[in-house]
């Protein structure tokens, strides 16, 4: 099986030793996203809202490289620093596909790398 990397400047570089993506036949493996602006490198981690949105914004510019988009997810994983934060996550991330949804769960976990109160990672299909 063939795998391709999958790195774009438009969303931030990894902070460890691992790829935005990688590609395994049809199927695209996106590493967890925090709120980085990648223009920027600066950590969101006072607004929620605008924190998903920057999530959504990095996950969308990876799929965007691999060619593919919303509509090819078809599993995420969401964690957050605190699970009081899903409703305001939740009505976020649901702007972001149209028809069917993928399917998902939802984790709290004590810490995210930086400090971050949210990540989300994606599995897309071709």
């Amino acid at each position: 099986m063939e795998k391709l990397i999958i790195n774009t400047a438009n969303a931030p570089t990894p902070i460890g030793p691992y790829n935005q993506a990688v590609k395994a036949g049809n199927t695209l493996f996106i590493a967890g996203q925090i709120p980085i602006n990648p223009a920027t490198g600066v950590l969101l981690n006072d607004d929620i809202v605008a924190e998903t949105h920057q999530v959504m914004h990095n996950l969308r510019a990876i799929l965007t490289e691999a060619g593919m988009d919303f509509n090819n997810v078809v599993k995420t994983t969401i964690f957050l620093n605190d699970i009081d934060l899903f409703t305001m996550v939740n009505e976020v991330y649901g702007k972001y596909f149209h028809g069917d949804f993928p399917a998902r769960e939802t984790v709290a976990v004590s810490k995210l790398p930086k400090n971050a109160n949210v990540e989300i990672s994606m599995i897309a299909v071709e």
